[in-house]
């Protein structure tokens, strides 16, 4: 599933117009960032939720065959990211799925990190298993960092501790996790926070370089981002400026 349904209220005066997942950096969409790297994974079937300028998205989206896109419309409501998987729940299944939000990409060194999040999750031992990025090797992060995690791969709150690692933007979850989960707007955090108390939240470092795009001027530092991860994928994998 692809969250796409946020208002993009900071990258106005753009998202004046149209919604934030259809701004381009590089020539390409924010959501086709995400949909491209869901394709390079194997997934054959993705969810997009939309409700700001929803008519726009679907356009975007209905000439896409890999992957197929599946609308969860909430153009009614809003219903924040725990709400919109819960409302698409129908059309996600039984099976753990990815989520991947619409406002950050990455460029992958070596193999799709989506597949190695894939290999890591461990259904028995997990409920969710986040993507994570080091701090050095992300453009467009203002804040601190989000998880500290152990040897065997089990995260906790890194409360800002330089040590830790950001949440990058894509996850496997067990739908399981949204068994009474209420139906109205509510966020996934609370379920990170009770997936930590279970001992049932773990997170795999990706390799590459991470992008968010959160305000008008960090279109080009993402642009000269992408550039120059794409001509020198060792810098990807290193870590760039």
């Amino acid at each position: 599933m692809v969250l796409a349904a946020g208002l993009g209220k900071r990258m106005r005066p753009i998202t004046d117009t149209m919604p934030k997942p259809l701004v381009k950096i590089s020539g390409k969409t924010l959501l086709d960032w995400g949909l491209d790297s869901l394709a390079e994974a194997g997934v054959t079937k993705a969810v997009v939720n939309v409700h700001y300028f929803p008519e726009q998205i679907v356009s975007h989206v209905a000439g896409r065959a890999a992957p197929k896109v599946v609308i969860s419309d909430e153009s009614e409501r809003l219903l924040d990211s725990a709400g919109g998987i819960v409302h698409a729940l129908p059309e996600l299944g039984k099976a753990p799925f990815y989520i991947v939000n619409a406002d950050t990409f990455w460029i992958d060194a070596g193999a799709s990190n989506l597949a190695r999040l894939a290999l890591a999750w461990d259904a028995a031992k997990m409920d969710i298993l986040l993507m994570l990025a080091d701090i050095k090797s992300a453009t467009g992060h203002s804040g601190g960092t989000d998880f500290l995690i152990a040897p065997d791969g089990a995260l906790r709150r890194s409360k800002g501790d330089a040590a830790g690692l950001i949440y990058a933007g894509a996850a496997i979850i067990h739908p399981r996790l949204f068994r009474d989960a209420p139906a109205g707007p509510h966020s996934l955090n609370a379920y990170f926070d009770s997936a930590i108390a279970a001992g049932r939240l773990f997170g795999m470092t990706m390799r590459g370089h991470w992008i968010t795009v959160g305000t008008p001027d960090a279109i080009p530092l993402a642009e000269a981002a992408v550039a120059g991860a794409l001509a020198n994928p060792a810098s990807a994998l290193n870590g760039l400026k």
